[in-house]
C-alpha cells in the first residue's frame, strides 16, 4: 500500500532508506538543513527539501503532519537533534514515527518520548557482519532471538544434485535442528520446499535454526562425498 513518509537526515543510512522506498512506490520527502545532500537527493526520491527539521512551524509548513509515517535518521554526532525532532513529530502528529538510535541509551530515550519505533543500524550491521563475516556460505543474517535467527545462505558444492532430505534438511525436525524455510533459484523462490526438493547449483537457502546448528550444517555438508551424478559431470 501505497505511503507518504518523510525522512530527516539524508546521510549514508537516511539516503539509502530515502531512496529504497521511494522505489517501492511510496511518496518520500527528503529533509535535511544540508544544501549539498538535498542536491544529491533530487530524482532519487519525490521531494528533496532543505529545512531544519527541529522547528515545529517549518514541519507544519510542509504538512508534514499529514504524512503516514515520519523517519528521523540522523547520525551519531545528532543525538540531541534526532531527540528533540522526534518529540515535535509526535506533537504535531504524525501517527508513526521511526527513529535510529546510536546505542541503547540513545534508543530508550527515543522511546520515552514517543517514537514508535527506534532502530539501531549500527548494531544490526554488526551481528550480520559477524555472522556474514565467519560462517561459510552465509550471504545475510537476521537475528530473531539471542543465539537463533534466520540465514540466507549458498549451500556447498556438496549438496548439488541432492535433496533436501538426503542433507539432512528434511522437514521441521530434521537431525541438524535447521528448519529450511525457502529456496531462491533465480527469480523463482520455493516457500517450505518439500524434502525431495533437489538442490541446484546457483540456489540460496533461507533457513532459521541457532547458530551453532546451522555452522554445524555446514561443516557436514563438507563432509558429504560428491554425488555420482556430479561427479560425471551432470546432477540429476
Amino acid at each position: 500500500m501505497k505511503k507518504q513518509v518523510c525522512v530527516i537526515g539524508v546521510g549514508r543510512f537516511g539516503a539509502a532508506v530515502a531512496q529504497e522506498l521511494y522505489q517501492s512506490g511510496h511518496d518520500v520527502m527528503a529533509l535535511d538543513n544540508d544544501e549539498a545532500k538535498i542536491q544529491e537527493m533530487l530524482g532519487q526520491v519525490t521531494y528533496a527539501v532543505r529545512a531544519d527539521a527541529s522547528n515545529e512551524s517549518v514541519l507544519k509548513e510542509l504538512d508534514v503532519a499529514d504524512f503516514d509515517v515520519a523517519v528521523v535518521a540522523l547520525g551519531s554526532e545528532n543525538v540531541q537533534s534526532s531527540i528533540l525532532i522526534t518529540v515535535v513529530l509526535k506533537s504535531i502528529g504524525v501517527p508513526f514515527v521511526i527513529s535510529r538510535a546510536t546505542n541503547e541509551l540513545h534508543g530508550a530515550t527515543l522511546e520515552r518520548v514517543g517514537a514508535d519505533r527506534v532502530v539501531y543500524p549500527e548494531m544490526e550491521s554488526a551481528r550480520r557482519t559477524a555472522h556474514v563475516g565467519f560462517t561459510p556460505g552465509v550471504i545475510d543474517y537476521m537475528p530473531v532471538v539471542p543465539n537463533f535467527g534466520i540465514i540466507k545462505m549458498r549451500p556447498p558444492e556438496q549438496m548439488y544434485g541432492r535433496t533436501l532430505e538426503e542433507v539432512g534438511l528434511g522437514g521441521a525436525t530434521d537431525k541438524h535442528g535447521v528448519s529450511v524455510l525457502a529456496i531462491r533459484r533465480g527469480r523463482t523462490s520455493f516457500l517450505h520446499p518439500a524434502k525431495d526438493e533437489e538442490i541446484k547449483p546457483g540456489d540460496v537457502l533461507v533457513v532459521a535454526g541457532s547458530n551453532e546448528h546451522i555452522g554445524e550444517l555446514y561443516d557436514a555438508a563438507l563432509e558429504l562425498p560428491p554425488p555420482v551424478a556430479a561427479a560425471n559431470g551432470n546432477h540429476r
